[in-house]
């Protein structure tokens, strides 16, 4: 057994990258104590600390990978998935399918396939064949199925044109042009990701907080399989939570409405407007607002017992400033002059009314001067106004963030890829120093993690190439024949966009599980493209959207790609059989997704075009709502014209601030490197983005949420490690699933066949759920 020491300061260095997963110290009772031996390897101690605690570092290259059994569970848990998570995005609040529920029921499933599947070898022509079931489950097996499901039990960027043609012009794109769509964007942004990988992938310091806890899931799978008490617990503790908050989830999704929202003002003073304002989170400030519904809590998809204490807390003070500051002095201070639809995020006329848009639009989608004349300009309501602005700031951010507090880590991994290529040239012509082969060098790292993956061919860089052209080939064949809004050059300007911004989105994701949207640039571009000469006769309202799916997917998948990747590194599975389990994904979820645009077109098209308000503020389909908005906007209007009023005239300047807001805080860091206020963790891009977040329709569960986060990311993690790591991803892995669970079975009994409304009482208000009667 080996000897255990205190860490000396430079011994305790080299974990200090594992605090890139909460920007925090670590706690004592953990880092004083650790295996000498362990320290003295220098290939485990170059491994953060919460990984080597919490990844295996052994392999065994003989398991399993791609068998039946794979093929036979990948289609059992992408189909749901795709048909759940592409709904849920119709829904005001967001909680993709839970990948987590794969996780758990693939195990179980999986198993039961290897003890009753007969081992029957299956020939095929010219000498190929398989067998049914040809070895006991693999851990590898089971990875494998959940990464398929991660790129196919989701949701397409490319249903927010597809349904707003539909809901407000119209136009029904055809099937195949929609899935084929849907197909060529994913492939483009599954192929940048190439590009981004040799930077993130491989570098350990980067730990992709949502990979750890995936892994840290696998791992106790691993342990039940070897007969492992701590798994046995931690799965009583996981069953324990799924079933609970399957169970909870009926009141606030259906029985009682009234607990997705406690709006303590409202109940205090019921006839005053103002508390009733101040208090309601449905179409209110939610000030001291509570929420019970986890879809609220975990807004955002972005799990509070997995995102890091810092980046939740510079999400909640940007809720804070723009909900419980600017909101207030806006509607009854002096902040801006125009008060109307201040929890809109539609266009509207100078006295507030819905702007009449199809009045202003020739056939052709060009802009009719006359009736624009008539109606006069477009205003929004100063929330989405500065909302924009944020928007805009956020991308300038981003990338002087990166040049700036990224940048030694940046320079530190190039140079690595320098050398790896000089060592790669030299194994070519026969000269490695260490003998080995030029494939078995792919990495340029020497953690114990990257040595292991060393048994296993790396993808290799054609393979992404070919996916980037059938990809660029589908997309281009279809603007050029007018199916899809866009001139053919910009999907070239869309995909370069995405190119760019892939390394600095990607490095801001792997450190704070927090994916930035750019959604308003690229559709900002878009309208300064169509308005020149070379994008004459191409302003339908729908373009911007179609533009950004493309720009926004070729940094958006090649994120979520990188990041199932890193399970694969962290699980030791060949990265080609990674590579070809998320191709396989997206061909069996995309027809799903479109299946779902249908369905929810056809039974909910009241809502989401505005013709019927939905008592719950669920079916508001508020993000293909603001697609329109920014499509009419910046399509039919164009920039130029929108900038030249008023209310719009500080926007352009968003992207100066953008880019200057980085540097006080880096200048500060420099200067007090070790100050108790940590500058470095005042993200800039993060705070951003929360800024330009429409809170109009929801603005309750954030105060639930920073107060969970606070017990689970702050509290547990520092007073009670031990309980942490042993249950932390658990139990949030048990509530994701538990909520989507829920979802299908209230779909399932209820919203089905026949739709089953829950009858009106005192919890179910038919006016308002929350008990905000006087709330204007």
């Amino acid at each position: 057994m080996a000897s255990a020491t205190r860490l000396t300061d430079d011994k305790l260095a080299v974990y200090s990258a594992s605090a890139e997963f909460t920007h925090d110290k670590l706690p004592a009772n953990e880092t004083e104590i650790v295996e000498e031996d362990a320290l003295d390897d220098p290939e485990i101690a170059q491994l953060p600390l919460i990984v080597r605690q919490l990844v295996s570092l052994e392999d065994d290259p003989t398991l399993p990978t791609i068998t039946f059994r794979y093929f036979v569970l990948s289609v059992f848990f992408v189909v749901p998935g795709a048909f759940l998570s592409q709904m849920s995005h119709f829904r005001t609040t967001q909680a993709p399918y839970s990948i987590f529920f794969v996780q758990i029921a693939c195990h179980y499933a999986g198993h039961l396939l290897a003890n009753y599947l007969p081992a029957w070898q299956i020939k095929l022509p010219f000498g190929y064949g398989f067998n049914l079931n040809p070895a006991p489950w693999s851990i590898k097996e089971h990875v494998l199925v959940t990464l398929t499901a991660a790129s196919g039990a989701n949701y397409n960027l490319a249903y927010t044109p597809i349904s707003m043609a539909e809901l407000f012009y119209d136009t029904k794109i055809n099937p195949g042009v929609a899935i084929f769509f849907m197909l060529a964007i994913v492939w483009v942004g599954y192929a940048v990701a190439a590009i981004a990988r040799t930077m993130l992938l491989w570098e350990p310091e980067y730990i992709w907080p949502q990979a750890l806890m995936q892994t840290t899931l696998f791992e106790t799978f691993r342990k039940q399989d070897r007969q492992s008490r701590l798994a046995k617990r931690q799965m009583i503790v996981f069953f324990s939570c799924l079933i609970g908050m399957t169970m909870w989830q009926f009141l606030p999704e259906y029985i009682f409405p009234m607990t997705s929202s406690l709006a303590f003002l409202c109940w205090v003073a019921p006839k005053n407007p103002i508390a009733n304002f101040i208090g309601s989170g449905l179409g209110g400030m939610g000030f001291m607002n509570l929420s019970l519904d986890w879809s609220n809590i975990n807004w955002n998809g972005s799990s509070i017992l997995i995102t890091p204490f810092w980046t939740q807390i510079v999400l909640f003070l940007a809720f804070v400033v723009n909900c419980w500051i600017l909101i207030p002095a806006v509607k009854w201070g002096s902040l801006g002059s125009y008060k109307h639809g201040l929890m809109s995020n539609t266009l509207l006329t100078a006295n507030g009314t819905k702007y009449p848009t199809l009045q202003v639009i020739n056939k052709d989608f060009s802009l009719n001067e006359t009736a624009y004349e008539e109606q006069g300009p477009v205003y929004m309501g100063l929330q989405i106004v500065w909302g924009t602005f944020f928007s805009y700031a956020k991308l300038p951010s981003a990338f002087v963030w990166m040049a700036t507090f990224g940048m030694a880590r940046t320079l530190a991994t190039l140079k690595k890829n320098k050398e790896a290529r000089r060592t790669r040239k030299a194994a070519t012509k026969g000269q490695s120093a260490n003998g080995a082969s030029a494939q078995n060098i792919h990495h340029q790292y020497t953690d114990r993690l990257n040595v292991l993956q060393r048994s296993y061919k790396e993808v290799p860089g054609w393979w992404f190439g070919l996916l980037f052209g059938v990809g660029l080939v589908i997309l281009l064949a279809m603007t050029g024949s007018g199916q899809l809004f866009v001139p053919v050059w910009t999907v070239i300007v869309g995909l370069a966009m995405g190119i760019v911004v892939v390394v600095p989105l990607a490095y801001l994701y792997a450190i704070s599980n927090y994916q930035v949207a750019i959604g308003d640039f690229n559709e900002l571009m878009y309208g300064y493209m169509v308005h020149t000469k070379a994008g004459a006769g191409h302003h339908h309202p729908c373009g911007p959207s179609v533009y950004g799916s493309i720009a926004g997917d070729a940094w958006y998948r090649a994120q979520t790609m990188l990041q199932d990747q890193r399970i694969g590194h962290y699980m030791h599975i060949p990265p080609r059989t990674v590579f070809f389990s998320q191709i396989f994904g997206s061909v069996l979820g995309i027809p799903i997704n479109y299946g779902v645009i249908r369905w929810v077109l056809n039974t909910k098209f009241e809502y989401l075009s505005g013709a019927k308000k939905d008592p719950l503020n669920q079916w508001t389909g508020q993000s293909i709502v603001s697609a329109n908005t920014l499509g009419v906007q910046y399509a039919i209007i164009g920039p130029t014209r929108m900038f030249s009023q008023a209310i719009f005239r500080p926007l352009p300047w968003a992207f100066l601030f953008g880019a200057l807001a980085p540097l006080p805080l880096y200048a500060l860091h420099r200067a007090f490197p070790n100050s108790k206020l940590r500058f470095h963790l005042w993200n800039t891009t993060i705070f951003f983005s929360g800024m330009a977040v429409f809170y109009g329709n929801l603005s309750t569960g954030f105060f639930s949420a920073v107060l969970g986060g606070f017990i689970a990311m702050y509290w547990i993690f520092r007073h009670h490690f031990k309980i942490w790591k042993r249950y932390n991803y658990v139990v949030a892995a048990a509530l994701d699933a538990a909520f989507n669970l829920n979802m299908l079975l209230i779909f399932l009994f209820f919203g089905s066949a026949r739709q089953i409304k829950m009858p009106a009482w005192w919890g179910n208000n038919e006016n308002s759920v929350e008990r905000c009667f006087a709330l204007e």
